[in-house]
């Protein structure tokens, strides 16, 4: 709870009487003496309790023939006993606290730094460990040996100065009296108020009750910054004279609070080769104390720079704003020369305006040079070479550029584009994302007889562009020299695929086609050899040396081998280099169909219920592995046995098919239609051939053939159906 001694005196006319000389003395926890008195002819009234805690607020009023004096006593007590007047106090055990409550110090013109006042007596009753203590005015302080010191040289000290005590065993407030200091404010209480010269409208005595200032840090509750009384005049009898009246008790901010940045660390960055004066980052601290006086005003200071090179003074900061700006020279901000890229401040924000009181906080400011594109790529030789092999592609050569921007950034990365010496586009360049390398491959194959030598002209860029003052120099363009080695390479067929056409069918050994290689080392003097790499069907032969092409067996349009009429055979030629090189070409043959194969029918079975009558058996067709105009249009008819035509009938549908009907009823067997299939090849074919009908037993949409008895021979066959022709007759 709160624990303050505090006394004020209000005269409302002139200094107050000689016979104030008698002390009440009251035993109170934590306190020797309380409460002043006067002699015979005082009222003491109690007003109210204020704040919860017990803290009682005392009004005591002094008659003493028509001069009235007020004192206001504020006390935090639990419980007063008070026990008269005496002469002596009673000794009591140890109270934890000042000792001397207290004290007085003349003022004679002013006080020096450092200079000792006075010596407090402060006992905690348990060997005074880690006791703080604070002084009232920021300009004072109590030092190790419990004296009282000034911060600085003082002038203004103003009259009284409270002592704060304060550990885990006691808290006590001690006062000190700056006897002889010039009054810091009036001292009637009229003048307290603000009334000066100002005359009231009733000029009989009055009560003005002026404001009354606690310093903070006292004890529970909290928090509180105002607190309100109202104070009443009496009479000697008890009357009340005037009031009540308003008394407002003001909590006084003391400096208790550092200053706090809201983060420990903070990141910044600046562009390399920005000029004095930009603004890298804010660095902003926040004090809880009033913020109407000096506990809350803050300055910044850059204390350390790390590292120190090349200036320790490269960053400023505004003391009021907390603003971070460069200080160095553009020229010298270069991220290139600098010894690091990072630089880490320490700052710190110190209240009371930067004095040399103040409480101060810290935190650290990193600030990062970025990079800009300043540096053009170069290449680290003017001149590559490199060789390759002719036919081959792939890499041939990297190219190397140093850059002495960032490589995280695009002023780093490189760009690599031909800008002379490939007119067939034979060669691509790309970076390699890995080391910013480039990459120059051969993406046609070079042909050492065309051409033996390569000369490319190579320029470099970055992915952003160069900042205004810097320009792509004679050091970003790259000469590369390519020297193709010769290669055995195999002989050339021509053409490739060679395509020829003939009749299928011709004799055996009959000339097909003469291949043609031809070896592409031209420089040197090579013999080519021909052989037959694939012949699926095994009909063709080459003669070694002159590569003519003959037949080994017949060419059949039909076979399995042939698609689409035409068909495939690999060659080889093997010059005599070297180690050998060999080509491959390609013969085609397409095959002229000739008519070679007679119609078929599908399908070659049909079914029927015994007990039909005029009724289409199937619709038939005719096949033809032969091509147009070998097959269709087809004829189909019945065979030439005697009597068929009694008991079967063919109808023409179109070309391929046609409709064979039963023209009576037949018992349950198996027969064997005779046909004949003609195409219209010329000569046309003609194929003798049967379908065959199977006679069934037909129940509920089922038909069952099962049991069907084929006639033993055509003769049987022949009878019945000549059995049949005579009944009809």
């Amino acid at each position: 709870m709160p624990n303050f001694f505090f006394l004020l005196r209000a005269a409302l006319t002139a200094q107050p009487p000689h016979s104030l000389l008698s002390l009440l003395r009251c035993q109170i926890p934590g306190f020797k003496i309380a409460l002043f008195g006067a002699e015979s002819g005082f009222s003491m009234v109690l007003l109210n309790e204020i704040f919860r805690a017990p803290l009682i607020f005392y009004y005591v009023m002094i008659c003493s023939k028509a001069k009235y004096y007020i004192y206001i006593v504020l006390c935090p007590l639990p419980q007063i006993v008070c026990t008269g007047a005496q002469d002596d106090a009673e000794e009591v055990a140890c109270s934890p606290g000042f000792q001397v409550k207290q004290y007085q110090v003349e003022y004679d013109g002013g006080f020096l730094k450092d200079q000792p006042l006075l010596k407090v007596v402060f006992d905690d009753c348990a060997e005074n460990q880690d006791v703080s203590f604070e002084v009232s005015h920021p300009d004072f302080l109590i030092d190790e040996d419990l004296n009282l010191v000034p911060r600085r040289d003082v002038i203004d000290s103003g009259a009284v100065l409270f002592v704060h005590g304060l550990n885990a065993h006691a808290d006590d407030m001690a006062q000190v009296d700056i006897m002889g200091a010039p009054p810091r404010s009036p001292q009637t209480l009229r003048e307290i108020v603000g009334l000066g010269d100002i005359t009231p409208y009733r000029t009989k005595r009055s009560l003005l009750v002026p404001p009354m200032f606690v310093p903070e840090n006292q004890r529970a509750p909290f928090p509180r910054s105002i607190g309100k009384l109202q104070v009443s005049t009496t009479d000697m009898s008890g009357n009340l004279v005037e009031g009540p009246v308003d008394l407002d008790v003001y909590i006084i901010d003391q400096n208790d609070n550092r200053p706090i940045f809201k983060e420990s660390r903070y990141s910044g960055e600046v562009l390399e080769g920005s000029p004095s004066g930009t603004t890298v980052m804010t660095m902003t601290a926040l004090d809880a104390d009033d913020p109407n006086t000096d506990n809350a005003v803050l300055r910044y200071i850059i204390l350390r720079q790390s590292p120190e090179k090349p200036s320790p003074n490269m960053f400023y900061i505004d003391p009021e704003r907390g603003d971070i700006i460069t200080v160095i020279s553009p020229s010298q901000l270069d991220r290139e020369t600098l010894p690091t890229t990072q630089y880490e401040l320490e700052i710190v924000a110190k209240d009371m305006a930067g004095s040399e009181v103040g409480l101060t906080g810290t935190a650290t400011a990193t600030i990062t040079i970025t990079d800009r594109n300043d540096h053009a790529p170069e290449f680290t030789h003017s001149l590559f070479q490199a060789s390759v092999d002719e036919g081959s592609t792939g890499v041939v050569v990297n190219l190397t550029v140093d850059d002495r921007d960032d490589p995280a950034t695009g002023g780093f990365r490189a760009m690599y584009s031909i800008i002379k010496g490939d007119p067939n586009q034979s060669f691509e360049i790309h970076t390699n994302p890995d080391n910013n390398e480039g990459m120059l491959s051969v993406v046609k194959p070079l042909d050492y007889e065309s051409s033996m030598f390569h000369t490319l002209m190579i320029r470099v860029e970055n992915e952003d562009p160069l900042v205004p003052d810097v320009i792509y120099g004679p050091s970003s363009t790259a000469t590369v020299y390519i020297a193709v080695q010769d290669v055995n390479e195999g002989p050339v067929f021509f053409p490739d695929p060679l395509m020829v056409t003939k009749w299928e069918n011709i004799p055996v050994g009959s000339f097909v086609a003469m291949l043609n290689a031809t070896d592409p080392d031209f420089r040197q003097i090579q013999s080519v050899r021909y052989g037959v790499l694939r012949d699926p069907a095994g009909w063709l032969s080459v003669n070694p040396v002159k590569g003519m092409v003959n037949t080994t067996a017949t060419l059949d349009r039909e076979s399995p081998h042939v698609h689409n009429n035409r068909y495939s055979a690999v060659f080889m030629a093997t010059d005599n280099g070297n180690p050998p090189a060999t080509g491959t070409g390609t013969l085609i043959i397409t095959l002229q169909d000739e008519n070679d194969n007679a119609p078929y029918v599908v399908p070659s079975v049909a079914r029927m219920c015994e007990d039909a009558k005029e009724v289409n058996v199937a619709v038939i067709g005719a096949r033809d592995k032969d091509i147009h105009p070998n097959t269709d249009p087809f004829k189909i008819e019945l065979g030439k046995q005697l009597g068929l035509e009694k008991t079967w009938k063919i109808s023409r549908i179109n070309n391929t098919h046609s409709q064979i009907m039963l023209l009576h009823s037949l018992q349950r067997a198996n027969y064997n239609v005779p046909l004949v299939l003609t195409d219209s090849g010329f000569p046309p074919l003609t194929n003798n051939t049967e379908l065959k009908v199977q006679v069934c037993t037909c129940k509920k949409n089922r038909m069952d053939c099962n049991g069907a008895v084929t006639p033993v021979t055509d003769l049987l066959l022949l009878l019945s159906l000549l059995t049949l022709s005579i009944l009809c007759l």
